[in-house]
């Protein structure tokens, strides 16, 4: 597909995978429109495009303003990734995570509804709206079990979407993604850049959980592919209306993933504070892609230990930098 002069609107481009996508977009030539909750956020600046965008401000939240933007710009598709991300914020407050993950995806998908040059839509679900299931990997034929917060609001997002195909014949795509890491995810309430942060730190890291979760951990490059291929393929009638799930299928628990980190830094082992306070989570997830691989010719390209290498290395130049500017080198 040519994306050359595209319209594009992508939500939660200042975030860790939208801003990648709309990278990637402005990459192949689209003509990207971003929304961005109070312009604080840091992820298109962190990939650079923050000069390449229609940077509009606004909450997703408000219909309105939603299909406002879509028709002023006459956006033909749609990449949705904007939400309250944090399982652990989820279960601290969660009517602010349902308004923002439910709310805010039935109000776009209603805007594209009313809009006519909308073509296509993707979606972002979770593999945590698969909640706890007895048999793994989960499947797209796995049922959506969420039972906390975070997981509830992303399978409510889930079936709103898959509802707003089925109903209306908008071509609409749902992603359920692993967790996905790489360079840009300064969020260091999550395992990869806490972690990251620690060891060049030479900190003890603090592992809320008892460190044997086990989950599937997707590269960000990898997620990217699976998005734009995802919309490249909305015209079929096999794909429309579908989720597709994103993964690598190879679990790996909370301690192990720790010590792969440091492996990928070259750096000595320092035993981790195991907390044991996490609360309201899975013990174990990971994904079949075996849909993807057929249907859209999707499979991730990089191992774990490739993509942890590759963001250590820019965690590394990250740090650096901060110290060097404190130190009056530079500016970032």
């Amino acid at each position: 597909m040519d994306w050359q002069g595209k319209k594009i609107f992508v939500t939660g481009a200042g975030g860790f995978i939208g801003s990648w996508v709309a990278m990637e977009l402005v990459a192949r030539g689209a003509d990207v429109t971003i929304l961005l909750l109070d312009g604080k956020e840091q992820g298109h600046k962190l990939a650079g495009i923050e000069g390449s965008v229609n940077a509009v401000i606004g909450d997703l939240r408000k219909n309105k303003l939603i299909e406002n933007i879509i028709k002023k710009n006459s956006i033909e598709t749609v990449f949705h990734l904007a939400a309250q991300p944090l399982v652990r914020l989820a279960n601290q407050s969660p009517l602010g995570t349902f308004e923002t993950n439910i709310m805010g995806t039935w109000n776009l998908l209603d805007s594209c509804r009313l809009c006519e040059t909308v073509e296509g839509i993707i979606v972002a679900s979770s593999d945590k709206a698969y909640g706890e299931q007895k048999s793994l990997p989960y499947t797209e034929e796995s049922p959506l079990l969420a039972s906390y917060p975070y997981d509830a609001s992303k399978a409510c997002a889930d079936i709103l979407a898959r509802s707003y195909a089925a109903s209306y014949g908008l071509n609409v795509g749902v992603t359920r993604l692993a967790n996905v890491y790489g360079r840009g995810d300064l969020n260091w309430s999550r395992i990869v850049p806490d972690s990251m942060r620690c060891v060049i730190n030479r900190k003890r890291l603090e592992i809320r959980s008892d460190g044997t979760p086990e989950r599937d951990y997707l590269y960000i490059k990898d997620a990217v592919s699976g998005y734009m291929l995802l919309a490249e393929n909305l015209h079929r009638k096999d794909v429309a209306g579908r989720a597709f799930n994103f993964g690598t299928g190879k679990p790996v628990s909370v301690l192990g993933l720790y010590k792969k980190i440091t492996e990928a830094a070259g750096a000595g082992y320092m035993e981790p504070r195991i907390l044991g306070r996490a609360t309201n989570e899975i013990s174990r997830q990971y994904l079949s892609s075996s849909l993807a691989e057929r249907v859209l010719g999707w499979k991730p390209k990089h191992t774990l230990e490739k993509g942890l290498r590759e963001t250590y290395l820019w965690y590394r130049d990250y740090f650096q930098g901060r110290q060097a500017a404190k130190e009056g080198k530079m500016d970032i």
